[in-house]
């Protein structure tokens, strides 16, 4: 109460010889705003950072292959569709695409010794890789269900 008194005190005297200009009259909005976020490194130095880099490659291309390989051995062969052997495939898939959202921007920023992640792709990467996982528990769950079935009540 106090303050206001001697602010409004303060504004009703004019300075003919100077002008001042004062905070409280301007409004400065407070608003800020992410861009980017700052990722922590694995490690400092450069020769570690190329051996993260290789192996990842290393756990990212067996990991392709590996998916691959089931996919198109699935896709392939007409004795291999039946149910179960399709939710391996799906599982086959939502591997590739839970492994695909992370490894790579983690490579490359080992590879390029950089930090930053943006705002829009931390949340995209962040959005489908829980998808994706979340896809694959739904997936298990069902194939779970379907062994029960089989096992404890068949036909």
């Amino acid at each position: 109460m106090r303050w206001d008194l001697f602010k409004q005190v303060y504004l009703s005297l004019s300075f003919p010889a100077c002008t001042v200009t004062h905070p409280w009259k301007e409004q400065m909005p407070n608003s800020s705003s992410i861009t980017q976020f700052l990722l922590l490194a694995f490690a400092e130095s450069r020769e570690m950072q190329l051996l993260h880099f290789c192996l990842f490659l290393g756990i990212y291309l067996a990991a392709l292959l590996s998916n691959g390989l089931i996919i198109t051995a699935i896709a392939c062969d007409h004795h291999l569709h039946t149910p179960m052997y399709f939710f391996l495939l799906n599982l086959s898939l939502l591997d590739l695409g839970s492994i695909s959202t992370t490894l790579p921007k983690s490579m490359a920023n080992s590879l390029w010794d950089t930090r930053d992640i943006s705002y829009a792709g931390c949340t995209a990467q962040v959005f489908w890789f829980l998808s994706f996982v979340s896809s694959e528990y739904y997936l298990l769950t069902i194939m779970a269900y379907d062994r029960y079935v089989a096992i404890c009540k068949p036909l």
